[in-house]
């Protein structure tokens, strides 16, 4: 929301994740991971939760020979998201998958989240 009270969508609204009745944007959250050094891709979605109606998940891909764990990232983060917005969940992975034409695609993570479920 701008200053003159004017709403704008900052991501797809089907991508929105919706935690305790707030919405979150994942391109939100994954803009701010993006800014830690060892970050090399990232994808955030949401994921069904009992308690949330769902939670910020993030499936992160790091530089190589730049460890870090997902304690340190969450430092990272604290002044950067609100908590509503703080994934609770970190998942490190060797490659994220993409579509044909070499995009980010969150449908096959979200289909292996619901299966979790």
């Amino acid at each position: 929301m701008d200053e003159d009270g004017y709403v704008f969508l900052v991501d797809r609204i089907k991508d929105v994740v919706i935690v305790n009745g707030y919405n979150v944007y994942p391109r939100i959250v994954e803009e701010a991971i993006y800014q830690h050094p060892s970050v090399e891709e990232v994808t955030v979605i949401g994921t069904p939760d009992l308690q949330r109606g769902e939670a910020v998940k993030a499936f992160v891909k790091l530089r190589s020979g730049m460890p870090l764990k997902a304690e340190e990232l969450h430092i990272f983060l604290q002044n950067k998201l609100s908590p509503i917005e703080m994934p609770r969940q970190i998942e490190f992975r060797d490659s994220l998958p993409k579509s044909m034409i070499g995009k980010l695609s969150k449908k096959e993570l979200i289909a292996e989240e619901k299966t979790k479920f």
